[in-house]
């Protein structure tokens, strides 16, 4: 599919899509849509309400459609995406070759999110299906999507265009990687994406395999990979500007459990075929990586992702056992279903003992502690640091991709403190778990001032359109490469 921006359109495309705002001038707006259109305002008013994701389609005697899509009444970014990603992806076997969107009257920054929705629509879960025998003539390499902007907004749709179609690509791959079954997208063919990426896009990315991570010490990595057959991996992926001297250096940490069965303390089994998803960190911080390389983003970007399964033998770590680590502190393992946070901690061991970044942001689907406080719609925040939280929630704020700070207070370090070794890694408790497991991952920043905790367990599997079961949402990628285009 090819996107160009245009102001006045050379021939009369086949569909076009009208975003409409259910605004308090409404009727006045479906007045001039019904003489573009030539239905009558008063048969629009009757039957289109502009309400959030409402879809009305006109169709008119020369076989063109018109299609009226309600906004609701104050869209956000994500509304917008959403809209336009549903709506796609509901017609994409009836969409004709070419599809204009008149974006007249809005402004240019709203090109990120249509265009992120409409490559979102194209989007097709049936991964490994054998028989597909529907087709898109839209979402073909001849398809053809113009967005009809104001003259004054072309220069900057233009702009705007470019980084939504560098992040369309990135998120639609990171969706694959995390909807691949475990069998399909293991740690080794993880680093195998990241290295063909790196190479793609112009970063260089090195990967410690099971030997190096023996003779460097990585032990907490190592315990959680001990009951699975395939090795655990380090990847180290870095982006560097040409002027790398002059800017600023951030550090991402991701969680790479590519199937989580929750070790001996096992997972019941009614969900468990979703713990593929358990790698949603390590693909936000791999995608982003990619997305600041093709974006050319002037930051000093390093992404360590931590990788392996966390299997049931007879070689696998006990609760009660106690472990080492990258920076040499013991862990008490009381839960082995709580393994997230124990590679983390070599990550960002690793991270702030190689790299010292000035900034440094761990993400992971860490707990389902974070899901019974906030639910589908924020993942939670954990920082010390006040500028860095409002920094980051202003970019989910802005992204849709919303965070909500929770508390971080030296008095949740009770629920970490072991008898027998520097920390245990489950509090044992039934409240606070995301809490206590933030506070476990702080021991390894080494009280790193600028270091924030993203918990992403409720938002990057999710329900979509997509398909009948949870699957991904690429979320994170569009939240950290906005947070480092403000940076």
């Amino acid at each position: 599919m090819q996107i160009q921006i245009t102001s006045s359109p050379s021939t009369t495309p086949d569909a076009l899509v009208i975003p409409v705002v259910q605004t308090d001038t409404l009727a006045e707006t479906l007045v001039t849509i019904g003489e573009k259109t030539g239905v009558p305002p008063s048969v629009l008013n009757t039957d289109f309400k502009a309400d959030a994701k409402e879809v009305l389609p006109l169709y008119h005697p020369d076989g063109r459609k018109t299609y009226l899509l309600g906004l609701g009444k104050t869209p956000g970014t994500m509304d917008w995406l959403r809209a336009f990603r549903e709506l796609f992806f509901k017609q994409k076997a009836k969409l004709s070759q070419q599809v204009a969107i008149d974006l007249t009257g809005f402004d240019a920054d709203r090109v990120e999110a249509v265009v992120l929705g409409v490559c979102g629509g194209g989007y097709d879960l049936r991964l490994y299906q054998t028989e597909k025998n529907d087709t898109s003539a839209f979402f073909s390499e001849d398809g053809q999507l113009r967005l009809l902007v104001d003259d004054a907004q072309r220069a900057a749709a233009e702009q705007v265009l470019t980084q939504a179609e560098a992040l369309a690509a990135t998120q639609l791959d990171i969706m694959t990687l995390m909807n691949a079954p475990s069998n399909y997208m293991n740690p080794l063919l993880l680093a195998d994406w990241a290295t063909a990426s790196g190479q793609q896009y112009g970063y260089s990315v090195k990967v410690l395999h099971k030997e190096e991570l023996e003779e460097q010490g990585f032990d907490a990595l190592l315990s959680v990979n001990k009951g699975s057959d395939l090795p655990p991996v380090l990847i180290i992926a870095e982006y560097k500007p040409a002027n790398a001297a002059n800017v600023r250096k951030v550090g991402l940490v991701g969680k790479g459990v590519t199937f989580d069965t929750g070790g001996i303390s096992i997972k019941p089994s009614t969900n468990m075929h979703l713990m593929k998803s358990d790698m949603g960190g390590a693909a936000a911080v791999l995608g982003t990586v990619e997305a600041a390389a093709k974006l050319k983003l002037p930051v000093h970007l390093i992404g360590i992702v931590p990788a392996t399964e966390n299997m049931v033998d007879g070689s696998a770590t006990k609760p009660g056992d106690v472990i080492g680590s990258y920076l040499g502190k013991t862990i008490e393992v009381i839960d082995t279903d709580a393994e997230g946070r124990i590679i983390l901690a070599d990550g960002l061991g690793y991270m702030v003992s190689n790299y010292q970044p000035e900034v440094l942001i761990d993400l992971a689907t860490l707990t389902g502690s974070i899901i019974a406080a906030l639910g589908y719609h924020a993942a939670g925040l954990f920082t010390q640091n006040d500028e860095l939280a409002t920094q980051l929630i202003r970019a989910g704020d802005r992204t849709g991709e919303r965070l909500w700070r929770m508390p971080i207070w030296d008095v949740y370090k009770e629920d970490i403190k072991s008898d027998v070794a520097d920390l245990k890694n489950f509090s044992g408790k039934p409240i606070a778990g995301s809490i206590s497991a933030a506070k476990f991952l702080e021991v390894f920043t080494e009280n790193h001032p600028k270091w924030a905790h993203l918990d992403i367990a409720g938002m990057a599997f999710a329900d979509t359109e997509f398909g009948s079961q949870k699957n991904a949402t690429a979320y994170g990628v569009r939240l950290l490469i906005d947070f480092l285009r403000n940076l």
